[in-house]
């Protein structure tokens, strides 16, 4: 079984942050008061526009009893998986995919091998012809079919 760091390195520690406050029925405006902090600058965190600082992260750590570092080990690992993003330059021609296809989030932000799975349904759901054959030639066909047979398709 995974520990908890291994299910949510890769996201902001803010959106963790943000998700304990809630759990613990904590406002992000109070709390930051508490930790004599702007409460802009928890709620910039919790936002992910913001990165987690070591004194802020020892500060919030001490007020929710939590494990020292937690938040600067997710800020690290956030900000490898976004090294990583940033390096990563394969991805399908845009070109062919509209981009009303992917109309929560931005095409170049989209993580093309981690979130296969999503994309090949997604794309095969509501994909025309022209992105269905982009989403096979980038990834191919094997891997289309197997992934399109555990959703039954």
């Amino acid at each position: 079984m995974k520990s908890n760091i291994q299910i949510i390195k890769g996201i902001h520690p803010g959106i963790v942050l943000e998700r304990e406050l809630k759990q613990r029925n904590m406002g992000k405006g109070r709390f930051a008061l508490s930790l004599q902090e702007f409460p802009q600058t928890l709620v910039s965190i919790t936002k992910g526009k913001r990165k987690m600082n070591t004194p802020l992260a020892l500060k919030i750590e001490q007020a929710l009893g939590m494990e020292e570092g937690y938040f600067m080990i997710l800020q690290v690992y956030y900000d490898i998986e976004e090294e990583k993003r940033r390096q990563n330059t394969e991805h399908p021609d845009f070109t062919k995919l509209r981009s009303i296809l992917f109309w929560d989030t931005k095409m170049e932000k989209i993580a093309w091998e981690k979130q296969k799975k999503a994309v090949i349904k997604r794309v095969f759901e509501r994909g025309n012809e022209i992105e269905k054959k982009e989403i096979i030639r980038f990834y191919g066909k094997d891997i289309v079919t197997g992934i399109l047979k555990l959703y039954g398709k």
